[in-house]
């Protein structure tokens, strides 16, 4: 498929940049003010955080309107002059989608508590609290139970959050109608898409009699063709927690009809392993047992995320392994399972591994997503409770001083999100790992139509030269120094914790300057 005819395939070449609206410049002004600085490092996908009304028990993932803007960020007139101001940056914008449950807040849950209201079926309840097994429970610090008594219902109500977060029956017809009617409204204020907030919870969730989901896909398929009938080049990004094998189903059929993007939690967990041993293997492994994808479909790849950086899907030893390496103290970590801490904080610093972990992450095969602050080297504030400590107010000191330094780390990631953009091949190539010989060397290669790309980086402290096996000129894209192949390999020096992206030089190719 040529280059052309994928241009409305925009989210395999995004680079999405996600944010807390309060916390990154106060109001939806605030941050229409910083569109040109967003527009201007490169980004061409935002996400937003909730900004809904809320009484923001759970940081705005607590929602009482799905349809308005809270006050304290500003008014629908502001949010609109947002879309338009990003649009004509060139910047899409989406948001969260936060419909497995609502605020205990929310009118549908206040008037739902009486059992002969139209919206007491909007919610799960239960006569006798059902039984439990451990591990069910999400948020442990807060929560013993998923249930919670309500005595004005005088029954129990299914909470797989915080007690203040009664889950949306999505078996109800209505329940799905007002799914559909809240991204119609947000499509028709010009979104381009949403992140879908916690998806398996969504379409399996607990409580429920038997069989009154038959299909638990079939709220995706349907939530996606209603989209497209709206806005053809809107799109939804799953949160899929899952094991590789079961992550697929959430992608669709063979053509992809459910979710356009899944977030690579198994792939960002694996690299964090491979960081603290200093060896491939791990990353190697995760990107190996991802399963195929449709086509038009992709993964998002990220280094940190807005909540815990959860390690659950590792083995504990492997997770202590982990927390041993960057994150030995309790406060570092959260729920046993993961750690609340941003990269800089978990590195001492060392621009060397903050470079090659984004470099990395930017180079693997899928759409590169940043958390705010992230293209500055922002560290944790382990005072704040919970996930609270990595989002902590946007350090636009950081930018004015680093705009000014042409080897700060945000130059250099401005320069890295332009490469990444100018490289469809990691975007929809086919991906093949190489080998170094050395463990400490993640080198991948990634072929689209006439063209590669090679990425090769080095998990080790010491410098290195790997061979890797190549029968074309290499032509780096940071540098333009070139490398020929000499009987069938190149060999590549690395530096410490060197990365290093190159383009195959092909005969009669002219390469981007």
């Amino acid at each position: 498929m040529r280059l052309k005819a994928t241009s409305d395939i925009w989210w395999k070449d995004a680079v999405v940049y996600c944010l807390d609206v309060g916390q990154f410049n106060g109001t939806l002004e605030g941050l229409t003010d910083r569109v040109n600085y967003l527009a201007g490092i490169g980004v061409s996908c935002l996400w937003l955080m909730p900004f809904y009304p809320s009484p923001r028990r759970d940081d705005g993932y607590d929602i009482t309107d799905f349809y308005g803007v809270d006050g304290r960020f500003g008014t629908p007139g502001d949010f609109a002059e947002l879309i338009r101001t990003a649009a004509d940056r060139g910047v899409r914008v989406i948001a969260d989608l936060v419909v497995n449950h609502t605020s205990k807040d929310h009118p549908w849950f206040q008037e739902g508590r009486d059992s002969d209201s139209p919206h007491h079926d909007f919610y799960v309840w239960a006569d006798r609290k059902p039984p439990e097994k451990p591990g069910d429970v999400v948020f442990p610090d807060k929560e013993n139970s998923n249930w919670r008594y309500d005595r004005k219902a005088r029954q129990w109500y299914l909470h797989r959050f915080y007690s203040h977060q009664p889950d949306l029956n999505v078996a109800n017809v209505d329940v799905r109608d007002e799914i559909a009617q809240v991204v119609g409204y947000w499509l028709q204020q010009g979104l381009a898409g949403f992140r879908v907030d916690a998806v398996p919870f969504l379409l399996e969730p607990m409580g429920m009699p038997e069989g009154a989901l038959q299909d638990p896909h079939k709220l995706l398929s349907d939530l996606r063709r209603f989209m497209g009938r709206r806005r053809g080049d809107a799109i939804l990004m799953g949160e899929v927690n899952l094991p590789p094998a079961d992550q697929r189903a959430f992608f669709g059929d063979e053509d992809g009809d459910e979710l356009h993007m899944v977030l690579s939690f198994t792939v960002n967990q694996a690299m964090f392993l491979a960081f603290a041993r200093g060896e491939a293997a791990p990353l190697e492994d995760a990107l190996r047992a991802l399963p195929q994808i449709p086509k038009d479909s992709q993964w998002a790849n990220f280094v940190r995320n807005h909540d815990e950086l959860t390690l659950d899907k590792l083995s504990e030893s492997e997770r202590n392994e982990v927390f041993a390496a960057f994150g030995p103290q309790k406060r570092m970590q959260l729920f046993g399972r993961g750690l609340r801490r941003r990269l800089p904080g978990m590195v001492g610093g060392d621009g060397d591994r903050i470079r090659l972990a984004y470099s990395l992450m930017f180079s693997l095969p899928g759409t590169p997503v940043l958390f705010y602050g992230e293209e500055v080297g922002m560290e944790e504030d382990l005072s704040r409770p919970g996930r609270l400590a990595v989002r902590t107010p946007m350090e636009w000191d950081r930018v004015a001083a680093q705009r000014r330094d042409n080897e700060s780390l945000l130059m250099w990631m401005e320069r890295l999100i332009r490469r990444r953009r100018e490289c469809p091949e990691l975007g929809w190539g086919a991906t093949t790992i190489l080998d170094s010989g050395d463990p400490a060397v993640f080198a991948h290669r990634a072929d689209w139509q006439d063209s590669a790309v090679v990425a090769v980086h080095s998990l080790a402290e010491e410098s290195r030269t790997v061979r890797i096996e190549c029968t074309h000129p290499l032509v780096d894209l940071f540098t333009h120094d070139e490398l020929t192949p000499a009987r069938g390999h190149v060999e590549v020096p690395l530096g410490r914790y060197g990365a290093r992206w190159f383009r195959a030089r092909r005969r009669g190719m002219r390469l981007p300057p």
